[in-house]
């Protein structure tokens, strides 16, 4: 892991950037393994102050403010995280649009986990499939330089976005989420099956790990079990909680 102090100094996005004329906060959604009942990670979902879903904090995210949006996600998920003492890993969505140079743009990050006191090598980094990313390039070298450093990262809503495999084939995160759709009533819906089944075929063969996400029924979740998956997130389990951490439902 490279300390802040190793990074390069900030590019002129970092020192110019937008302020946002709005503030949010977080909500935590667990992420569990079933094979001992533990929770693997927390996954940071943006909020309104009021408790609002993402939709309209995101709606107010423009050219002008996405760098000072992405970077005051991180900066909050890890501040929360470190005072509700989170004991596992932190899952973060990024935009990578909002990235100029994945080294230097990380530094705000790294300064808040060393700040607060929250270990920067249980960082999970997400990318959503569902963004549409105009230079795939630009990403692979972001994940690269994520990795290189140390962190986690991984392909959130894998099976709903814009390239599919084909973003896949570009790099390879430690983590791939399978989107809820793909696998909602996927116990009853045989071409679901065969569809999810293909790619956890692929991730094994290139030693990434599945977390099933949007979990809602023992059905979906007894079907996803029988093919070796062992990480989940969804209602099944918990709902995000606002501003803390919420209880599992083991059952």
């Amino acid at each position: 892991m490279i300390s802040a102090s190793q990074q390069p100094k900030p590019c002129s996005a970092c020192q110019n950037g937008q302020s946002l004329g709005f503030d949010f906060t977080m909500a935590f959604q667990p992420i569990v393994d079933i094979r001992d009942n533990s929770i693997y990670a927390y996954e940071a979902l943006v909020r309104g102050l009021d408790g609002s879903g993402a939709g309209g904090i995101l709606a107010q995210v423009n050219d002008s403010n996405r760098y000072s949006f992405d970077q005051s996600c991180r900066v909050k998920a890890v501040e929360l995280a470190a005072r509700l003492n989170v004991p596992c890993f932190l899952s973060i969505n990024f935009m990578p649009n909002a990235v100029y140079q994945a080294a230097t743009c990380i530094r705000a990050t790294l300064e808040a986990a060393r700040r607060v006191g929250f270990p920067a090598d249980r960082l999970i980094f997400e990318v959503t499939e569902n963004e549409r990313v105009v230079d795939h390039g630009h990403l692979k070298a972001i994940m690269t330089e994520y990795k290189r450093q140390g962190f986690m990262t991984a392909i959130d809503d894998f099976g709903a976005g814009y390239a599919g495999l084909n973003l896949l084939a570009e790099f390879q995160p430690d983590i791939i989420k399978l989107d809820m759709e793909i696998i909602r009533d996927i116990d009853q819906h045989p071409v679901r099956q065969a569809i999810v089944q293909g790619i956890i075929g692929v991730a094994r063969t290139l030693n990434i790990d599945i977390i099933a996400e949007g979990i809602e029924s023992t059905g979906e979740l007894e079907f996803l079990k029988g093919l070796g998956v062992h990480l989940f997130q969804g209602y099944l389990f918990a709902k995000p909680a606002f501003q803390e951490l919420p209880e599992v439902n083991w059952s």
